[in-house]
């Protein structure tokens, strides 16, 4: 078993690639690897920012802190805080935006 959360170390630093506004800092802390390679879980935090997205994994999403807003590529959107969890299904495009500096705990499955 693994317990989440804990951010043991620096974590990995990070930007996203297309920034659409703001300058967006992440972190990562991937606590498991599967020895397929193919299914991840941890913690990630994001200061404020927008950037596009284009998802080929499915991700599930808890949020801790902060505040996020997914926008697709249809123009619909939700916001999610502190409590809601989701999924980002795979083949998702859109906007990703931190509207308040954000940690969340993932699990992503690579097909």
């Amino acid at each position: 078993m693994v317990k989440l959360g804990l951010c043991n170390g620096p974590g990995e630093e990070g930007a996203p690639a297309h920034v659409l506004a703001g300058s967006p800092a992440t972190r990562l802390w991937n606590e498991h690897a599967d020895k397929t390679g193919k299914f991840f879980a941890g913690i990630w935090t994001s200061t404020v920012g927008s950037w596009t997205v284009d998802y080929s994994e499915e991700e599930v999403c808890t949020i801790l802190e902060g505040r996020v807003r997914l926008a697709a590529q249809d123009g619909t959107a939700q916001e999610f805080g502190p409590g809601d969890s989701f999924v980002i299904p795979s083949g998702f495009k859109g906007t990703w935006a931190t509207i308040e500096p954000v940690k969340k705990v993932y699990t992503i499955y690579e097909p």
